[in-house]
């Protein structure tokens, strides 16, 4: 929500118009983005006139100061309920940068390609306020994604599968 919103929907502005349909998945009780993602869409709608969107919901994976202990039971939740959205759409990419409802769907896009359902190509993009060190969702996704983008030439030198391309959003 908020910032994490504001950022991924920078990066979808530069997005051309065969990057359709869009697949937006929030948390459930995530009602501020909800709107920016309205107030985006159709805006460019007005660009792009056959442009088609989603929004889809998931329970939330983890509460701010939420014990670890109980983070993976919600995570797990999570997990269960992303797997219907991800077998139902088998995308081809998911961009995603950070709230921890990302980690869910990417996991479940993970294991559609394990099973050999589906390869889906993960892009993360850290967001442009982790300086020093990865968020949590960074941490757990470094390991899955297809790119791990960064925006601090000292996170790619702590984190060499990193890719740097200065900032982008």
């Amino acid at each position: 929500s908020g910032g994490h919103t504001t950022e991924i929907l920078r990066l979808l502005s530069c997005l051309s118009e065969s990057y359709s349909p869009r697949h937006y998945v929030l948390a459930d009780s995530d009602n501020m983005s909800e709107a920016k993602i309205r107030s985006f869409e159709q805006k460019r709608a007005e660009t792009f006139s056959k442009s088609q969107f989603t929004l889809d919901r998931i329970p939330r994976s983890r509460e701010v100061r939420q014990s670890w202990i109980s983070s993976v039971v919600t995570t797990l939740y999570s997990i269960f309920h992303s797997l219907p959205l991800t077998y139902k759409w088998k995308p081809d990419l998911i961009l995603c940068n950070g709230p921890g409802t990302c980690v869910p769907i990417c996991i479940s896009a993970f294991l559609l390609g394990f099973l050999r359902i589906k390869r889906t190509i993960i892009v993360y993009v850290e967001s442009i306020c982790r300086v020093e060190t990865l968020s949590l969702s960074g941490k757990i996704l470094y390991y899955f994604s297809d790119y791990f983008i960064v925006q601090w030439p000292d996170l790619k030198k702590k984190y060499p599968k990193s890719v740097y391309l200065g900032r982008i959003v």
